[in-house]
């Protein structure tokens, strides 16, 4: 079989191009033939060998608006090249991509990753709704990243007969022991609270921030990421006098994100909307062990990653003192922290590995081409 994995655009700047590449690649490991297809965020395009069964295919983009990158070049090369392809296996949101589909003609079968609602931009859901009920209609299956989300979405009420889910999977972090000891050297011997994101609003960060004021001097809290918000979360820890106890550590690349995760102590995770929908994060804390205090996001996937009371803590969002007091409860003791830790990890081992993700993906796509009963 031949898969096309199509949806947003590469470099890979954000949780839902991860996937894609990561399927891909994931899936060209155990023989698959998988492309990806999506807009270039930068420069003209063009195509790419990766490995021996697949193909990265980047068209040109001619505008970005909000967050979407228009490629008109996709339509016409997905019209081009389509009918080589058993599956397409599309990423939402993505408006551009599910116009290039509708553009194709392809006949084939197609799979719906919903990785989120449309939920910032209202204008853009309103001149894309009905594409995306189309894609809905189209779509042979539906896959969420987590029950929860599509058990919740609105827009997927009716179709919920040809939906199921698969959880995002993630290579182990792999922490290099000098530099984790080099990061725990600079903060002594206080407890280091880890918090990775974009500074952006629906992550929360004010409330983390506002959080260490009701932790003793034993903590230090460090947020990773970069974005938008980073003056005024600044100014909010310099009024109120916690430079001390907080710091943005800016962005972190890639190779260096083990050794933060395996250094911190408990991992915190403060989003307060639905557009988190599942926290890919906190399953990169639990690869190494790590506690998570999360946040209990109506409608989303977050809480369902994070199992209250096994894995860590969940709390309403936008509560300071609930997270201050869900971080001492899982540092309280020695023996309750290890078993938070030993439960972080057996989580993930049991439902967040790349290699279950790409299986299930194998099962669901075998599934639709030989109509295997059953669903995932």
């Amino acid at each position: 079989m031949k898969i096309l994995q199509l949806g947003k655009f590469h470099p890979i700047l954000g949780g839902v191009e991860k996937v894609m590449y990561d399927l891909m690649t994931g899936l060209a490991s155990k023989g698959v033939a998988c492309d990806m297809m999506c807009a270039a965020a930068e420069g003209a395009g063009g195509e790419t060998r990766v490995g021996d069964h697949a193909t990265l295919i980047t068209c040109r983009t001619a505008f970005k608006a909000s967050s979407t990158m228009l490629a008109p070049s996709m339509a016409l090369k997905l019209r081009k090249i389509c009918g080589q392809y058993d599956i397409i296996h599309i990423h939402h949101p993505d408006p551009m991509a599910c116009a290039a589909l509708f553009l194709s003609g392809y006949k084939g079968r197609v799979v719906l990753h919903w990785h989120s609602d449309i939920l910032k931009n209202r204008a853009l859901l309103s001149a894309y709704r009905p594409l995306q009920d189309w894609l809905v209609r189209r779509a042979d299956r539906i896959v969420g990243t987590t029950p929860v989300y599509v058990r919740e979405s609105p827009y997927l009420r009716g179709v919920q007969s040809k939906t199921t889910w698969i959880p995002i999977g993630v290579r182990p972090m792999r922490p290099d022991p000098q530099s984790v000891a080099g990061i725990r050297a600079g903060y002594g011997h206080r407890k280091i609270i880890f918090s990775l994101g974009r500074l952006v609003p629906y992550k929360g960060y004010r409330f983390l921030i506002d959080a260490a004021r009701y932790l003793d001097d034993s903590y230090i809290v460090l947020i990773g990421g970069s974005g938008p918000l980073r003056d005024s979360l600044q100014r909010q820890i310099d009024t109120a006098g916690l430079a001390d106890k907080v710091k943005l550590l800016g962005f972190i690349p890639d190779e260096g994100l083990p050794s933060w995760f395996g250094a911190c102590d408990l991992f915190c995770f403060s989003s307060i909307y639905k557009t988190e929908a599942c926290g890919i994060a906190q399953i990169e804390a639990m690869s190494c062990g790590k506690p998570v205090v999360a946040t209990d996001i109506p409608g989303s996937g977050v809480p369902w990653v994070n199992v209250h009371g096994y894995s860590g803590l969940n709390v309403p969002p936008g509560d300071s003192e609930a997270l201050a007091r869900a971080i001492k409860g899982i540092m309280v003791s020695d023996t309750a922290y290890r078993t938070y830790s030993v439960h972080a990890e057996s989580r993930y081992k049991t439902m967040f590995t790349e290699d279950k993700m790409i299986n299930d993906c194998i099962d669901l796509y075998e599934e639709l081409l030989f109509r295997k009963p059953g669903i995932l």
